[in-house]
């Protein structure tokens, strides 16, 4: 296919490197500018006999969209690592690749964790609030004291290249390390010593609890409320996995009854609205989805995506392809 003859739709405004890169090879795409999200008959339109999609991980591309698209429907790249937002069964049945954006924002997004991890144990939200309100009066003793972090532990739940990544770089603070993963992990065993134990006994011995697993069937709601109470009462839950991993409901109670001291969040279960009584919560600290968001970070990304949507567009295997059997077909 020649790729003049191509046309793709791209979800949202993504960093120009990776729209530059479409134009210069020739591909005839729309973008849509708008901050929000279009409406799923607006999508519907757009789709319209489109050969690839470049799509956000916010929206869901289900199996009625792919079949709204049409047959001539090429391939679905998604902006970011997790793909949990599309159909990958009914794209494969329809023949659509799917590819996602590996790698590239792994240090990124365990940096953010640790950039949680450090807000939410030392109260620093908290403390730029009380100090901004005019309430410092001066050094005492008893003044947001928060928790420590060399020489604690660090559970990892989900020991891929984020959590592996995550986990690394508590070297500096000389922590032991456990996680609790599908496979083993030599490289966090060689360099860290670290410990592969089971779900419960990372609960039971974690000082700080970081999340990097999958959105799957057996993930969802991975913690909730018989999670925390095995948790210590001065541990510290950070997420920057997916949102329905953590039940946001039994979370908001944790944190109030005191079982769990503190969490740090930057996905949600139902993004982007966030449980209620979760935003009342002052020892949780909420950001808006930025795990990746690097001006490099984003850039890579968007590069990546637009390379996987040319690529199919050329005839050749994508270079991150997650449904690779769609090529026997």
């Amino acid at each position: 296919m020649l790729l003049s003859n191509c046309r793709a739709y791209v979800d949202r405004v993504i960093p120009q490197a990776g729209l530059d890169i479409m134009s210069e090879s020739s591909i005839k795409f729309e973008v849509n500018r708008k901050e929000e999200p279009l409406s799923r008959a607006e999508l519907s339109l757009k789709l319209k006999g489109v050969h690839g999609l470049l799509a956000l991980l916010t929206l869901k591309v289900d199996s009625e969209l792919m079949e709204q698209a049409g047959s001539q429907l090429k391939i679905i790249a998604n902006y970011g690592v997790g793909y949990d937002n599309i159909d990958v069964d009914a794209a494969t049945q329809r023949g659509i690749m799917v590819t996602n954006t590996p790698d590239v924002l792994t240090d990124a997004t365990a940096d953010f964790a640790w950039a949680l991890l450090f807000a939410a144990s030392r109260r620093i939200v908290e403390a730029d609030l009380f100090t901004r309100s005019q309430k410092f009066d001066g050094w005492r003793p008893m003044l947001l004291l928060g928790g420590e972090v060399t020489g604690k532990t660090l559970g990892i739940v989900g020991a891929g290249r984020i959590g592996q990544a995550m986990a690394m770089k508590s070297r500096g603070f000389n922590m032991r390390v456990l996680y609790f993963s599908n496979k083993r992990n030599e490289t966090l065993e060689r360099e860290l010593n670290a410990q592969k134990v089971d779900f419960s006994s990372l609960l039971a011995q974690s000082d700080f609890i970081s999340l990097h697993v999958p959105m799957k069937a057996d993930t969802r709601h991975l913690f909730n409320q018989a999670a925390f109470k095995k948790m210590k009462k001065s541990a510290f839950l950070i997420n920057t996995a997916r949102g329905p991993v953590v039940d946001e409901a039994a979370l908001a109670q944790a944190l109030r009854t005191g079982e769990i001291v503190g969490a740090g969040l930057d996905v949600f279960e139902r993004e982007p609205q966030i449980h209620p009584e979760l935003l009342t919560c002052e020892n949780a600290i909420l950001a808006p989805h930025i795990g990746s968001a690097t001006v490099l970070t984003r850039t890579k990304m968007a590069v990546m995506a637009a390379s996987n949507l040319i690529e199919a567009f050329k005839g050749n295997r994508p270079p991150n392809l997650v449904n690779p059997e769609v090529l026997n077909q």
